[in-house]
């Protein structure tokens, strides 16, 4: 298997909006692996920080080159100003127009996406916007449309957010830890956001898709994943059993598992 490192974190400036923003990023893995790159892509409160070290077990257990990042406004990337709020469009503006910069930037080509929640919206809204771009995708606990269950787990997260050590524990993750979360509790929360839906969207994906989600996730159904099975091409949906939303946590040895012998085709 070929020998694996991790690179120290560096900056990546992209264009925004007008204007140029900086996300951190790390190379991680074998650099002489046989396979496309691996693409992390974290969830809604994520960062590198955040994935700890799955994505470098994952890549050395497998014997692949990863790449990590924080998106604009998470972890040490640019920070979003407080008056610059998360808007309705922010998971297709991340497919359609932040990553595609990002991994031009890198010259990045056709890479595997391995998207966890949030990140796995984004995996599935590129592919089906750039269908030629990619090697595949793995999708950890995505949305494809939004729940009872998944606004309920948004509200409990806000509860606890205000009523405990939940904000001082995600400020060690992120340069504005504040501004990370309320700009995702209130996008996912506005009542406008309950028609949020990219079924559509996951009909056009021709790429092999494998989507996994915790029997026990806290912010959505298996219907999210046996959904995608069912509209994508080329997916299959693989629940995870004594697992709730975040699977590289609670059930990593089998996330992997599964991961990696999709991406290898074993």
């Amino acid at each position: 298997m070929a020998t694996g490192n991790m690179q120290e974190i560096q900056f990546a400036p992209i264009p925004w909006k007008g204007t140029t923003v900086q996300l951190e990023y790390q190379w991680i893995g074998a650099t002489d692996s046989p396979y496309p790159v691996v693409v992390f892509l974290h969830e809604g409160l994520g960062s590198i920080a955040m994935w700890k070290d799955f994505p470098q077990r994952f890549c050395k257990e497998h014997g692949f080159r990863g790449l990590v990042f924080s998106r604009y406004g998470y972890g040490q990337s640019t920070r979003r100003p407080p008056e610059e709020p998360l808007p309705f469009t922010y998971l297709h503006e991340q497919a359609h127009e932040a990553l595609p910069a990002f991994l031009s930037t890198l010259g990045v080509e056709r890479p595997w996406l391995f998207g966890h929640s949030d990140g796995g919206s984004i995996a599935l809204l590129y592919a089906a916007r750039f269908p030629d771009g990619l090697s595949g995708i793995v999708v950890v606990a995505p949305h494809i449309f939004v729940e009872d269950v998944t606004v309920d787990g948004l509200r409990t997260v806000r509860d606890m957010y205000l009523h405990t050590d939940f904000a001082a524990r995600l400020a060690r993750y992120h340069a504005d830890g504040d501004a990370v979360f309320w700009g995702w509790n209130n996008a996912w929360l506005d009542p406008g956001f309950r028609s949020w839906n990219i079924e559509d969207e996951v009909r056009k994906i021709t790429c092999p898709v494998l989507a996994l989600q915790g029997e026990q996730d806290e912010y959505a159904t298996l219907e999210q994943i046996h959904g995608i099975e069912r509209l994508a091409q080329h997916a299959r949906a693989v629940p995870l059993p004594e697992c709730g939303h975040v699977p590289h946590r609670d059930q990593p040895a089998l996330l992997s598992m599964h991961a990696g012998r999709f991406i290898r085709q074993d």
